[in-house]
């Protein structure tokens, strides 16, 4: 008898638990509804959308025509512009990741100390990274690198050159100046490497001093080391920003002169919105996910020989 309620007890208790949970669970899903539809209209429809299309011709006031693989053998074939923006965008991409990556860690290594004044720095060094991607800054910086702007006369009053120099006018040092004010912006990756620097153990660096490890050697074996899943993610995060540049190159140079600085993303945009191709801009945009897709898993595949872990020797 006593086994028998026993068990009726126990099938009650599960029943009303199992309720419970179901309940909970549209409750949660009543929640997250907003923003459920919210991504599916707004980000995977569209991403599907792209997709159709670029396999149609499309100019937005027309209905599609299916072309089928016609837009990506032009591309591919015939489209020299589409090479030229992805030879800058490479370049671009390569040599701004780095500079700024390195740029952000030393300034880390300099505010890891708690002094008296060092949080106000930390925020003025974060600013650029807040306010760099926005139109102001970018016609700012237009007008700091034109031929009569601060740049030219600084360099005027110190002797160094006679007359203005076209830094956005000449194809040589046009997408410099846009490597220059992505640097510039290494505040995000800043913060990210400061809050990992925290996280090193000090007896990590009293067991390399002790060994007779100086400062150089410490941040050689110890630092990098135990930042390596910090530069991973950084390295994963300003890859894919490189690749999607849009804001600074169209209002600074518009891809300009003779696209030297044309970033894959204005092309894309020109192509979809000046020229009206929207099917042709379609399949420029998937070969662009393919491309950060492939960059991405080549950095994940590599992370195996070179990030570390504190609780795996290697991952």
């Amino acid at each position: 008898m006593q086994t028998a309620q026993t068990v009726i007890k126990t099938k009650v208790k599960s029943g009303l638990q199992k309720a419970t949970f179901e309940s909970d669970n549209i409750a949660g899903y009543i929640f997250i509804a907003p923003w459920l539809l919210g991504f599916f209209i707004f980000t995977i429809f569209p991403i599907l959308s792209s997709f159709a299309l670029s396999f149609t011709k499309y100019d937005i006031l027309s209905a599609p025509v299916f072309v089928g693989l016609q837009n990506y053998k032009e591309i591919f074939l015939t489209d020299e512009r589409f090479w030229k923006a992805l030879t800058v965008t490479f370049f671009y991409v390569i040599v701004y990741v780095p500079l700024r990556l390195s740029f952000a860690l030393a300034v880390a290594m300099l505010f890891r100390v708690n002094r008296r004044g060092v949080s106000v720095y930390r925020t003025i060094f974060y600013i650029p990274s807040i306010i760099g991607g926005s139109v102001a800054v970018a016609v700012m910086w237009r007008q700091l690198f034109g031929v009569d702007g601060a740049l030219n006369s600084i360099l005027k009053f110190l002797g160094i050159i006679d007359k203005g120099f076209g830094w956005l006018g000449n194809p040589g040092t046009a997408i410099w100046t846009l490597i220059l004010l992505a640097v510039w912006q290494f505040g995000s990756p800043m913060l990210i490497f400061l809050a990992g620097l925290k996280q090193i153990p000090a007896s990590l660096y009293e067991a390399a001093s002790i060994d007779g490890a100086n400062k150089w050697q410490q941040f050689i074996k110890v630092t990098i080391p135990s930042l390596t899943p910090i530069i991973f993610f950084n390295l994963i995060m300003q890859t894919i920003n490189g690749f999607m540049a849009f804001t600074q190159c169209y209002i600074i140079t518009e891809g300009g002169p003779f696209d030297s600085t044309l970033f894959y993303a204005v092309y894309l945009f020109e192509k979809s919105f000046k020229f009206y191709a929207m099917g042709y801009g379609s399949a420029l945009a998937w070969i662009l996910l393919v491309i950060i897709a492939v960059f991405t898993g080549i950095v994940f595949k590599s992370s195996s020989y070179w990030v570390y872990y504190e609780s795996k020797e290697k991952w």
